[in-house]
């Protein structure tokens, strides 16, 4: 009787630590869905921020980053990451989480290595995966900005074909500017690269091989070797660029329009969606 009653009791109090466990990742879960919607009282959200060891009251900056396959809470690559960060940084009032398939990290904006180091951790750990960084903001809806901002970046990272690892929301402002009248940009993408459908094999390839070539700081053999090619297939084609748009993506006084362009044809997905 006496061994039923302590086996009794330990499967209770088992079952007890469990339903305690859970409770707490519900509450932690429902914390971080109102800290990235910005859906709650700030000031309550301020309040509860502090028992997961946040700040809000200070600036914080969000990387997000995205792999092949979507990823959960305590997933391998998400306990492998956050073993990372807390083995390098310890708590550090640093936040890792998942959201909607993606890994998340919360830092205080003066501690950016705790960014950077996350960023590298999952590229690693995702597999080639990218990894966007917010701007820091200030206050209790500084989180959901930063993250926003992080999402943006990775939405237009898919739209205009950027593959690098590491996205910062600060050098990609020039984008939204650029693109903000849509109309605009149109005009200024069949204005500018529009002669590039007369060409042999049509404008794909020529605007291929501008927007390689702006990325690489307009260097040919760097652009050749991303894409491939001879870099006297390179020199070839952006001679075919200059006699057929009269612009010369060579000359640094003509550079900016073609780029500009070659931006704008990106994100509007110009020649194949037409304008």
């Amino acid at each position: 009787v006496v061994e039923q009653a302590v086996d009794a009791f330990a499967e209770g109090h088992e079952r007890a630590g469990i339903l305690a466990v859970r409770q707490e990742e519900a509450v932690r879960r429902e914390f971080i869905d109102d800290l990235l919607y910005g859906r709650s009282d700030l000031g309550r959200l301020a309040e509860r921020a502090e028992r997961f060891g946040l700040l809000l009251a200070h600036a914080h900056a969000v990387a997000v980053a995205q792999g092949r396959e979507p990823y959960e809470d305590g997933a391998s690559v998400t306990r492998t990451v956050e073993a990372a960060l807390v083995a390098r940084f310890g708590q550090r009032r640093i936040l890792i989480t998942t959201k909607e398939g993606r890994l998340v990290c919360i830092a205080p904006a003066d501690q950016p290595e705790v960014l950077s180091f996350f960023a590298k951790q999952a590229y690693a750990a995702t597999d080639g995966g990218q990894v966007a960084v917010g701007r820091a903001h200030s206050g209790p809806g500084g989180v959901v900005h930063s993250y926003e901002e992080a999402l943006n970046a990775l939405d237009l990272a898919a739209r205009i074909g950027l593959d690098d690892p590491v996205l910062r929301a600060a050098d990609l402002l020039v984008y939204p500017v650029l693109t903000r009248d849509r109309q605009a940009m149109a005009d200024l993408v069949v204005s500018v690269l529009g002669p590039l459908r007369e060409a042999r094999g049509g404008a794909r390839p020529l605007i291929d091989t501008l927007a390689a070539y702006f990325d690489t700081n307009c260097v040919a053999a760097e652009t050749a070797r991303r894409l491939s090619l001879s870099v006297r297939a390179v020199t070839y084609r952006l001679d075919r660029v200059h006699r057929l748009t009269g612009t010369d993506p060579g000359d640094p006084g003509q550079r900016y329009t073609l780029q500009t362009a070659v931006i704008g044809a990106r994100f509007l997905g110009w020649p194949d969606r037409e304008l």
